[in-house]
């Protein structure tokens, strides 16, 4: 009787052992599909905290690089003469020969990483070398004087953190590139809404649906290491100007002004980028590290005419004008201009936000000179967007990106209206947006056949 209840029981227990191993392999294979999706999240949220780091980091170190620049140049202002061509040419050698890819901005190689077909070609735009040389060979470039800035080169970096991690999910490279990207122009800022849309509009041109909230985590994660190293700041400080409605006129005067003058910038970087025809072509190409000297000269040159204002970032120059600190004489923009069009042409790693909010300040407090009753603050934002959208071709990124610098939401449809008229002006001048041109250039010499190396020296 004992032996048929045991058989009673364990038929009993078969149905349940086999719904307990239903169970078991369901919940393990629910684990095993939603650990891409997990282990994706992680990812961007760890990149996103590595970026904020890096960018405070290259905060830190470019003021540093600033500061010792002064103090090097503290005896005698003639000093730059010599410092200034020797640092351009160094980093210009580094750049080609140490740390190729690190050239310019960082931002076009970002984008040509995103669209590159070839992994190889991929990888050496944004490895961990790259980023490297990047931080390091900016910092010699601003410790020797040159007009440029770290936001760029803070996408770059930032692209490279997410694509270390991405190695561990090759299908979500795209979307970590462009999450980096744009951590970066957040951190770099502490504007979360503007890296948003840059990485939109800028980057990406195409919205990626399907990682748009990993993307916005990143970001997050990205801006909390910042406020959490740096505390809640404003780039430029809370500045509440606002513009008249009788004064209105001066904002397309201001705009088309701005919006010239940038797609000027972009065409001439844009037309070194390509090659200059001729001998003078063949000149640059054969003895880059001298040609990247004489612009190191010639920024030399701005920068004594300035007093010292056109090197650099720019920073403290654009917040002293658009707080009514210091006043813009007439000649800060242009030599300003002319510092960063030498600085970008000469083949060393350096941005282009800082410099250009700095050269639209110039021309806003230009502005302001002609007509002192207006409100220098509104005459100076306007001049931001303007330039800024002139350069990039991205007006959303250009008003958001200066909204959020100053927390004045007061002058949001006079920038909003800057934006649109800088932007149609630019194209008049140069049709294709600066970045995208460059990244384009980038990725036709990578598909040509090979070419022999030029000289550097």
């Amino acid at each position: 009787m004992v032996e048929i209840r045991d058989d009673a029981r364990e038929t009993s227990d078969a149905p349940r052992r086999s719904r307990y191993r239903r169970s078991i392999m369901r919940l393990r294979s629910a684990s095993l599909e939603a650990y891409p999706l997990w282990r994706g999240r992680l990812l961007f949220l760890a990149g996103g905290i590595c970026v904020g780091l890096v960018a405070v980091l290259m905060a830190k170190g470019a003021d540093l690089a600033q500061d010792g620049f002064r103090r090097l140049t503290a005896p005698s202002p003639l000093i730059a003469l010599v410092l200034t061509p020797a640092g351009f040419a160094l980093a210009a050698l580094l750049a080609r020969t140490v740390f190729p890819n690190s050239q310019g901005s960082g931002i076009p190689q970002v984008i040509a990483a995103r669209h590159a077909r070839d992994a190889r070609f991929l990888y050496s735009l944004i490895s961990p070398r790259v980023a490297f040389g990047k931080v390091m060979v900016l910092f010699l470039g601003l410790l020797c004087g040159a007009s440029a800035g770290r936001e760029g080169p803070t996408v770059q970096v930032g692209a490279a953190i997410m694509a270390a991690f991405g190695r561990l999910t090759p299908d979500r490279l795209p979307g970590l590139l462009l999450a980096g990207g744009a951590a970066g122009v957040a951190a770099a800022f502490n504007t979360p809404l503007a890296g948003i849309v840059f990485g939109i509009e800028e980057l990406g041109r195409a919205y990626e649906a399907r990682s748009s909230g990993l993307i916005v985590a990143g970001i997050v994660a990205a801006g909390l290491t910042s406020l959490w190293l740096l505390g809640n700041y404003t780039y430029f400080g809370t500045n509440q100007a606002a513009l008249p409605l009788a004064a209105g006129w001066i904002v397309p005067v201001i705009a088309i002004l701005g919006g010239l003058a940038g797609g000027a910038f972009s065409r001439v970087v844009i037309l070194f980028a390509r090659g200059l025809p001729g001998a003078a072509g063949r000149l640059i190409r054969g003895r880059p590290v001298a040609f990247a000297a004489a612009c190191g000269l010639c920024v030399a040159l701005c920068g004594l005419a300035s007093k010292g204002a056109a090197y650099g970032t720019g920073y403290e120059e654009a917040r002293a004008i658009l707080n009514g600190d210091a006043p813009a004489g007439w000649t800060y923009a242009p030599l300003k201009f002319a510092a960063t069009v030498l600085s970008s042409i000469s083949g060393i790693p350096g941005g282009l936000f800082a410099p250009s909010l700095a050269v639209g300040a110039g021309l806003g407090g230009t502005v302001h000179g002609f007509l002192p009753d207006m409100p220098v603050g509104a005459l100076v934002l306007i001049g931001m967007v303007a330039y800024l959208t002139g350069v990039l071709q991205a007006p959303i990124t250009s008003f958001v990106i200066v909204t959020e610098m100053t927390q004045n939401h007061t002058m949001m449809i006079p920038l909003m209206v800057a934006a649109l008229l800088a932007d149609a002006a630019s194209k008049a001048v140069c049709r294709g947006g600066l970045y995208h041109t460059l990244a384009e250039i980038m990725l036709e010499r990578a598909d040509a056949p090979a070419q022999p190396v030029a000289r550097t020296a």
